[in-house]
């Protein structure tokens, strides 16, 4: 198992089927011509865009009430040695020579029985630089070099799918190059699934954004990075497994019943954001999706020139996975079409016009400030505009708490013109879905030496019992 597994409607090695492609063409052309022909439709078309956005608040502030955190429950001291499941631990690397030693001594401070992991560095062919940097360092007992023979596309899902293909584990998760997981977090997703019985698929641990030690050149967006984060993985998933409904993974620190991931043909190698295809696929095979509260660390992407292609490539991947779990009904159901709607197909929408629409309201409020009048909203229009900010601001400040990621009045200001890179990025994404739909967009990672791990705000339940 090297590709993907899924036949071709179910993987995005194809972009648009042919029915998918003529009715966007067809809703474009109605949606053109009739505004055109009938000047009101315009106006409604408004007010629908304005309602979804209420509906976007209301779904966020819903979240919020909804959400609530779980204490961490201390391990059991009660399982034998030979109780734990055996694990894998996957990190697919490409490029990494400079930060590799410090992902090795990360993952050997994982508190595990050695002899029940089984962990690979999956590296591909070409990458002679990290191949002989791996070389080099003295691996755990139980880690090993796994090089992913050339062939295409050259993407992260398909060296995990060599990997998968060669895993001994009940159990397998996987890591990023600048990851820093917590040491028991893989006790903890290995009792999850105990408690939770066979039904529970996979579940994904927080991601948590360090703080930087001295000071950043581009602090601002480093801040609007890990409150997003802070947004998704403190308040959106948590609400929403307790709600019952799948949610679009992270790419990082899942942990996956390896049974039902090789019966699902493993990732989509076509497309670029996997882990969110991947969280809807589990879903539709009739299995549920979990959480768990111990976190894993990583860096922020850095400057805008890093930042960009890095969203660039996870809004293209939105794009394929909407396209791919839109072809066909099977298995969804009305709370998985609920689910991929809000969260896939939000943050598309959200990406789309945030510029547009901010740029129309500033248009709007300058008009009326040189006539000396107030901005000239509908009642619907002050509304989406109050409380759809609100709610994003209300939501990641909650999340920001948990994490211990610092948000305060500036961020909140911050965040619109932020709003604008993310509607420069869903430009970048389209224009690039058309042209290269399979390329990855390689992150770089820097050496984080200089970053710190905000202290976490869960007491260190159970490293003792364990």
């Amino acid at each position: 198992m090297v590709g993907c597994q899924q036949s071709r409607t179910e993987s995005a090695r194809i972009t648009l089927t042919r029915v998918q492609a003529i009715s966007i063409g067809v809703a474009l052309a109605l949606s053109m011509t009739s505004a055109a022909a009938v000047p009101r439709l315009a106006g409604w078309l408004l007010v629908s865009t304005q309602i979804a956005f209420l509906a976007l608040a209301a779904w966020r502030l819903g979240l919020i009430a909804v959400q609530a955190r779980a204490p961490r429950a201390a391990l059991s001291s009660s399982w034998r040695h030979e109780d734990w499941p055996r694990y894998t631990v996957v990190a697919a690397l490409y490029h990494e020579a400079q930060i590799l030693p410090h992902l090795v001594e990360r993952l050997d401070e994982i508190d595990y029985p050695r002899d029940r992991l089984q962990g690979f560095l999956a590296l591909e062919a070409d990458d002679h630089a990290t191949i002989a940097a791996a070389s080099q360092l003295e691996l755990p007992d139980w880690l090993s070099v796994l090089v992913v023979p050339p062939g295409t596309p050259k993407t992260k899902p398909r060296a995990l799918n060599y990997a998968l293909a060669r895993a001994t584990g009940d159990f397998l998760t996987i890591y990023d190059a600048e990851d820093d997981p917590d040491p028991l977090q893989l006790k903890e997703a290995a009792m999850k699934f105990r408690d939770e019985g066979d039904s529970l698929a996979c579940v994904q641990a927080p991601l948590r954004i360090r703080s930087r030690q001295k000071t950043s050149p581009h602090p601002l967006l480093d801040r609007q990075f890990a409150a997003e984060y802070a947004a998704l993985f403190e308040i959106t998933l948590p609400a929403m497994v307790r709600l019952g409904l799948p949610f679009p993974l992270g790419g990082t620190s899942n942990h996956f019943r390896v049974s039902v991931l090789r019966a699902l043909g493993g990732w989509d190698s076509w497309n670029v954001t996997e882990d969110a295809d991947l969280g809807f696929r589990i879903w539709r095979a009739g299995y549920r999706l979990g959480v768990i509260s111990r976190p894993t660390y990583e860096t922020p992407p850095g400057p805008v020139r890093l930042w960009l292609p890095q969203r660039t490539r996870w809004l293209k991947g939105y794009l394929q996975t909407l396209a791919v779990h839109t072809r066909w009904t099977e298995g969804m159901g009305w709370r998985g079409w609920a689910a991929l709607i809000m969260t896939i197909g939000a943050g598309l929408g959200s990406a789309a016009v945030h510029a547009g629409c901010m740029a129309w309201v500033a248009v709007v409020c300058l008009m009326s400030a040189m006539d000396r009048q107030l901005p000239s909203l509908s009642v619907l229009g002050w509304a989406v505009l109050i409380v759809g900010v609100a709610a994003a601001w209300i939501t990641k400040y909650r999340g920001a708490r948990i994490a211990g990621t610092p948000y305060g009045p500036l961020d909140m200001a911050a965040s619109l013109p932020y709003w604008f890179l993310l509607s420069l990025a869903f430009m970048h994404a389209a224009v690039r879905l058309a042209l290269e739909p399979h390329r990855w967009d390689k992150t770089p990672h820097q050496d984080d030496i200089e970053l710190i791990i905000v202290p976490d705000p869960y007491p260190d339940a159970g490293r003792a019992a364990a």
